[in-house]
């Protein structure tokens, strides 16, 4: 491949504003190509960068979930996260999977409840240290629903085993997936979620 095809993160960070940092989690999570050199720097195809700029964003997805016909066989999933990055990761991830599912985001839990109370969604991927209400307090409100009980609820934070069980640990019948995320265990989860709803009611 020819230098003037190839860029750095520097020069990717640049040309998508955002952070340096953005980019290497973008590139560790797989959402977008790139190798190393022998010396050990980065390299970042720029066809691989215009191709992130211009995938469609989360707002397509959003408008699916919101449509007043839900699908028997499109899975709904709420993604509580109040990190940007992190949100265009879950977002970029599902687009690339193929799974029947049609993603909203929430920044934080007061939003989350609203939606949930208006779409009922069949999965819920929630972060717990968010400003305002957190994941924690989130989850309990929803336990305290049974119309809610059937609902697929994972956990996603980067809080230490013994952080999470001063908080009163990972709740019965919650998964919980640690940060940075493992997003082939995360899709793995998602197919058995696919696979559930497909199945006929007992």
């Amino acid at each position: 491949m020819a230098a003037e095809e190839v860029c750095t993160t520097q020069k990717a960070a640049e040309l998508l504003g955002i952070s340096v940092s953005s980019v290497q989690q973008l590139v560790e999570a797989g959402v977008i190509e790139a190798w190393k050199t022998k010396g050990g720097h980065r390299r970042i195809p720029l066809a691989a960068v215009q191709a992130y700029k211009s995938a469609p964003q989360a707002g397509t997805q959003a408008a699916q979930a919101a449509s007043p016909q839900r699908r028997n066989d499109t899975v709904q999933v709420l993604v509580v996260e109040d990190n940007p990055m992190q949100r265009a990761l879950y977002q970029r991830q599902f687009a690339m999977w193929g799974l029947p599912i049609a993603a909203r985001f929430c920044e934080n839990g007061y939003q989350a409840l609203i939606e949930i109370s208006r779409l009922h969604p069949h999965v819920l991927l929630a972060d717990i240290v968010m400003e305002g209400m957190d994941g924690y307090e989130m989850i309990k409100t929803i336990f305290g629903y049974p119309e809610l009980a059937g609902m697929n609820i994972a956990i996603l934070s980067g809080l230490s085993p013994g952080e999470l069980e001063e908080r009163g640990g990972v709740p019965p019948g919650v998964v919980f997936f640690g940060k940075p995320v493992n997003f082939d265990e995360l899709r793995g989860y998602m197919r058995a979620c696919c696979a559930q709803q497909a199945r006929p009611p007992a």
